[in-house]
């Protein structure tokens, strides 16, 4: 019960000293760990203990082992090693997530070079110091199919693996043998379900359906990218009526797909 008892007590007091070097805060940590705030401060005050599946998250997120999270205090400096060096150490982590760009000149091409590392190789690349470990590519826009979201916008998005993962109504760049790359929110189809319902958040444009067999990629977008002078600017009336338009349009879908 003693061991227990300390590795807990290390586990908040290194989750505090992770946050801490990240410049994250309460808020932003538990975005990423997939908690409510309430609970790192349960944690960090060691009041609550670190559920499993929060652990393997945070060593996953710091590169480190449940046995260093759990049995050691990383707050003690190993001597020769600084601060400084241990906050650049974790940048040099989150820096190697190096995100490859896919500008609008290379939206053709990357239909048929999207799983050739030679031609991925090529891609400009950027980091974004917000992101937790994964992989992410990102993608320039076209056209004003997602307004409010301008043309000429970047989704930066994170790979979706498994199409089980996709949630309903949650916006993905899709890429398909047919239409090639599309920035969409997605409605999976209960009745076909080998097939995918992609609809446009501006209500002009009507959903249309993709075979699962055509697609070949999909990314979860998790940021937008857009210059200043692109962003526009609406009214209470003008967003009031696009919400209105998109619930209509997003309930009226899912009456024919159930």
């Amino acid at each position: 019960m003693r061991l227990n008892q300390l590795a807990m007590s290390y586990a908040g007091k290194n989750l505090r000293y992770l946050r801490k070097q990240k410049g994250w805060t309460q808020e932003e940590f538990a975005n990423k760990l997939n908690v409510k705030r309430s609970l790192i401060g349960a944690y960090e005050e060691e009041r609550a203990e670190p559920k499993l599946e929060v652990l393997e998250i945070l060593s996953s997120l710091f590169k480190l082992s449940l046995d260093e999270l759990l049995l050691k205090d990383l707050t003690e400096e190993p001597k020769g090693i600084s601060y400084l060096d241990q906050r650049r150490k974790l940048k040099m982590v989150a820096e190697s997530n190096s995100i490859q760009f896919v500008p609008l000149k290379a939206a053709a091409g990357y239909l048929n070079g999207y799983a050739d590392p030679d031609f991925l190789d090529e891609l400009n690349t950027f980091t974004l110091p917000m992101l937790a470990p994964g992989q992410y590519r990102a993608f320039e826009i076209v056209g004003d199919s997602m307004l409010p979201t301008p043309s000429g916008s970047v989704i930066v998005g994170e790979k979706v693996e498994d199409m089980e993962d996709v949630k309903n109504s949650n916006t993905y760049v899709v890429l398909s043998k047919t239409d090639g790359i599309v920035y969409k929110r997605i409605m999976k189809n209960t009745k076909a379900k080998n097939k995918l319902t992609l609809i446009s958040d501006n209500p002009v444009y009507e959903p249309y359906n993709v075979n699962s067999d055509e697609v070949l990629e999909v990314w979860k977008a998790v940021y937008i990218l857009q210059k200043a002078s692109l962003v526009q600017r609406w009214d209470v009336g003008q967003l009031a009526g696009m919400v209105n338009n998109l619930n209509n349009e997003v309930n009226s879908l899912k009456r024919k797909l159930n």
